[in-house]
């Protein structure tokens, strides 16, 4: 057994309001309680009690902040799972623990070296009012830095491993992010919302089989005038990226989108120094 290793106070703090909301994602499920009352305004769930949260006796029933009346306040952040609500068994997810290391790989500090977010986000252009689809959002790496950009827009963050969006969901329900939002998608459907103004792929196309059918129906499904920022990694021997027999030549990155409707609109060539970044639209 390997023995767990030392965590920061803030970092246990969050694993633990992690943990209360995983039984608020399951609890209705299991038949631990009644489902929750929808708070018309925000179509979000009435927050459930904390369990063992309270001790015996005492009256308070949990520490998320409440609307009049025990709803859910609309002005935070939405605590109802997203799972849930598309009819997924959070109790058969992976436990936290087990998808930890993955997501702790994800988010390693040393990545912002060679993955510059700071200057991706900046090279997106953003004007802070857009509807913006992480397609693949992993761990949200992108995602909150994205929201952070967008103070009267939003994030969609679409994934198909359920673990994901659990995780993407808790975060954003323990910083109150309220522009941010976790779906499930299948792996040959990336339900891109019709309203997007940006669709964000970033080290994601050379998982996707059937990526030409992918892409057709990702540019479908965007309106006149939408983006697709897309980010691969480049050929060659790098000390970051997958197998050079999954990478897509730059080359066959456009002539793959623009054979489904979109125009290449610009290339940072020099942005990234493993990945190919390009950004398309939609005439």
């Amino acid at each position: 057994m390997t023995a767990a290793r030392p965590r920061p106070l803030a970092q246990l703090e969050s694993l633990l309001l992690g943990a209360l909301l995983a039984g608020s994602c399951h609890a209705e499920l299991s038949g631990e309680r009644p489902p929750p009352t929808r708070a018309p305004a925000a179509a979000a769930a009435a927050p459930p009690a904390a369990e063992g949260a309270a001790a015996e006796g005492s009256s308070e029933q949990s520490d998320e902040p409440r609307a009049a009346g025990g709803a859910h306040d609309p002005e935070l952040a939405p605590i109802d799972c997203p799972l849930r609500q598309q009819g997924i068994d959070p109790t058969q997810l992976r436990p936290f623990e087990d998808v930890e290391s993955y997501i702790a790989f994800l988010d390693r500090a040393d990545r912002a070296t060679w993955q510059k977010p700071d200057a991706v986000i900046e090279a997106l252009d953003l004007e802070g009012t857009e509807t913006v689809v992480d397609l693949g959002a992993g761990s949200g790496y992108f995602t909150f830095r994205i929201a952070d950009a967008l103070p009267e827009g939003r994030v969609i963050a679409l994934e198909t491993e359920a673990e994901m969006v659990r995780h993407i969901h808790h975060k954003a329900t323990a910083a109150e992010a309220q522009n941010i939002r976790a779906v499930l998608i299948e792996p040959t459907d990336p339900s891109v919302p019709a309203d997007a103004d940006l669709v964000f792929v970033c080290d994601v196309l050379h998982h996707v089989q059937g990526r030409q059918a992918w892409l057709r129906t990702v540019a479908s499904s965007m309106p006149s005038g939408a983006r697709l920022a897309l980010m691969e990694f480049k050929e060659g021997d790098l000390p970051e990226g997958p197998p050079e027999s999954v990478k897509i030549p730059r080359d066959q990155l456009v002539d793959m989108v623009t054979d489904v409707g979109l125009v290449l609109a610009s290339e940072r060539v020099d942005l990234l120094p493993y990945q190919t970044f390009l950004v398309f639209h939609k005439p």
